[in-house]
């Protein structure tokens, strides 16, 4: 287990650069835009729970299928975003089993129809690929599973970590060399 924590730890340094932050410095860019603010992301889940009552888990599987596999909102996004619902108001919380199902209340229905214009317009923009860069969101995603798997398969060697670095970065040049 041990073993798996140390490789899995030299290819995310190998990735990142040096250490944690990336970069000179110590300074990383960050994971890149995130698909939605903190605000706009109330609405987006408040939605789903009004076509139907939702678990935590349920809602970050759902947005990642509507978003076509490019956005994956983290747990530490989700759960604390539905307490603040639940005190709000716009949700109620019932056990089911070890799970909290997560209702609409007349409050939060009301909400999001008072918000319905941009509800909608936040929606759609979830489902459209933007500016036709679909296909490149979809591929950047495919390389990134392919990476993790070979990164991590049969006990990878440095020798193989090397190889995907180098392809990575040729694949950087050539995309940074693009007129």
């Amino acid at each position: 287990m041990f073993r798996f924590l140390h490789d899995s730890h030299r290819f995310h340094s190998m990735m990142h650069g040096r250490g944690h932050g990336g970069g000179e410095g110590g300074h990383g860019r960050g994971r890149g835009p995130k698909m939605f603010d903190a605000g706009a992301m109330r609405y987006v889940v408040l939605q789903l729970i009004a076509e139907k009552p939702r678990h935590g888990y349920e809602i970050i599987k759902e947005l990642e299928q509507r978003a076509g596999g490019s956005y994956t909102p983290s747990p530490g996004a989700i759960y604390p975003l539905l307490s603040m619902m639940l005190d709000m108001g716009h949700v109620s919380a019932t056990p089911d089993g070890n799970k909290k199902l997560h209702t609409i209340t007349p409050e939060g229905q009301a909400f999001l129809e008072e918000n319905r214009q941009f509800v909608d317009a936040i929606m759609q923009r979830m489902t459209e690929p933007s500016s036709g860069r679909g296909d490149i969101r979809g591929a950047m995603h495919e390389l990134k599973g392919a990476v993790i798997t070979q990164a991590r398969e049969n006990n990878p060697s440095d020798a193989r970590l090397a190889a995907i670095q180098a392809i990575l970065r040729r694949a950087t040049d050539d995309i940074n060399g693009l007129d």
